[in-house]
């Protein structure tokens, strides 16, 4: 896996499969559930095999105002919450999909489609990733905030 630091410089891999990944102050990193915010800048060496997001890969409950949205805040617990919370996320995650399937475009049922199946094969990440596609597709239709109804 090829990831890149919050400024989009690649991150370095040291031996045995480390990874490196700078951080900037302010930012957060969520590891197998945990916060961390960083005061400074700094470069964090990842030793072993964790569930980690950072930066803008990271959606505040409050950030959840869409489907799809929330949909990806069940999919990041599910993908990088402690371990007694990513059953629930993924199974959250799998309603809301189900949930979602007829009022999507074609394009957007394939992505919901192919996102569970990459949660089903515990590919969290990816999963992630194509959920991000469907806030074009919420932004655009206008969807209301999660809760409410369109006039």
């Amino acid at each position: 896996m090829h990831v890149l630091d919050p400024a989009g410089v690649p991150a370095e891999r040291g031996a045995q499969g480390r990874l490196v990944i700078e951080m900037r102050a302010g930012q957060r990193l969520l590891v197998n559930g945990a916060e961390i915010q960083f005061r400074s800048r700094t470069s964090v060496l990842l030793c072993n095999r964790v569930r980690f997001l950072f930066g803008r890969q990271i959606l505040d409950a409050a950030e959840a105002t869409t489907p799809a949205r929330l949909l990806y805040l069940a999919l990041q617990t599910a993908y990088a919450g402690d371990e007694a919370q990513r059953e629930g996320g993924a199974e959250a995650a799998r309603r809301m999909a189900r949930e979602q399937m007829p009022a999507r475009s074609p394009e957007g049922r394939a992505i919901l489609q192919a996102a569970m199946a990459e949660l089903a094969a515990d590919r969290g990440r990816a999963a992630l990733l194509l959920v991000r596609r469907l806030f074009a597709e919420d932004d655009a239709a206008g969807t209301p905030p999660a809760g409410t109804q369109a006039a």
